[in-house]
C-alpha cells in the first residue's frame, strides 16, 4: 500500500517593500541587499538614460541605495508604492548628477575664456612671461590646441595643481602633464614668433 501522499513544502512568501524599509530602521543590511537585488537594475536603467553615462549611472545608483540607508524614513508607504518613489528618487539624483557636470564644464570654460580675454601677465618660465605683455599672450593661446590651453589655464589661471586639472577635465594625470609640457614649448615659441613679428 502506497504511503501517504506528500505535498511540496511550500517557499514563504518574499517579504513585501515595506517590510523591508522598516527593517532598515533597525540598521539591517540583509533587507538592504534584497531591496538592491530587487530594484538595482530598474534604477540602473533610468540612471543610465538621464545621464547617458555607465559611470554618472552607477554612481547615482550608489548614491539611492546609501541615501536610503541612511534616512529610510524619507520613504513614506502613504505616498505610493517603495518603486515608484525609489525611482523618482534616482531620477532627481541623475538630474542633479547631470547639472553638477554642466556646472564643471562651465566652470572650466570660463576660467579658460576669462584668461584668454582679459589682459593679464602669467610667468611661463622664469623670464618670458614677465617681459611679454598680455596681448602676445592672448594671441598665443589661440593658437594652441584646445586640451593644451585648457590644461595650462587651469594651472596658471586657475591655481590647480596637475592632478586637480586632471580630475577637473577627467583626464589621467599623465596626459595632462604632457599637455601642459607640450604646451609650454609650444607657447614659447609662439610668443618668440609674435614677439619677431611685431619687432619688424
Amino acid at each position: 500500500m502506497a504511503g501517504p501522499h506528500r505535498w511540496p513544502r511550500a517557499e514563504p512568501p518574499a517579504p513585501s517593500d515595506a517590510a523591508l524599509v522598516a527593517r532598515l530602521f533597525k540598521r539591517d543590511a540583509d533587507a538592504l541587499g534584497e531591496l538592491y537585488d530587487r530594484y538595482a537594475r530598474p534604477v540602473y536603467g533610468l540612471a543610465r538614460r538621464v545621464t547617458g553615462d555607465d559611470g554618472f549611472a552607477q554612481d547615482v545608483v550608489q548614491d539611492v541605495f546609501l541615501a536610503l540607508w541612511k534616512d529610510p524614513d524619507r520613504y513614506a508607504a502613504g505616498r505610493g508604492g517603495f518603486a515608484s518613489w525609489l525611482l523618482s528618487v534616482t531620477h532627481h539624483k541623475a538630474v542633479d548628477a547631470v547639472r553638477r557636470e554642466e556646472s564643471s564644464r562651465k566652470r572650466r570654460a570660463q576660467a579658460t575664456e576669462q584668461f584668454v580675454t582679459e589682459h593679464v601677465e602669467r610667468t611661463v618660465d622664469d623670464n618670458a612671461w614677465t617681459t611679454l605683455r598680455g596681448e602676445r599672450v592672448r594671441a598665443a593661446l589661440r593658437k594652441l590646441p584646445e586640451p593644451q590651453r585648457e590644461a595650462l589655464v587651469l594651472a596658471y589661471f586657475g591655481g590647480y595643481t596637475q592632478r586637480e586639472v586632471a580630475t577637473l577635465t577627467d583626464t589621467p594625470l599623465g596626459t595632462v602633464k604632457t599637455r601642459m609640457l607640450t604646451g609650454m614649448r609650444r607657447l614659447r615659441d609662439l610668443l618668440g614668433t609674435i614677439a619677431d613679428g611685431g619687432a619688424q
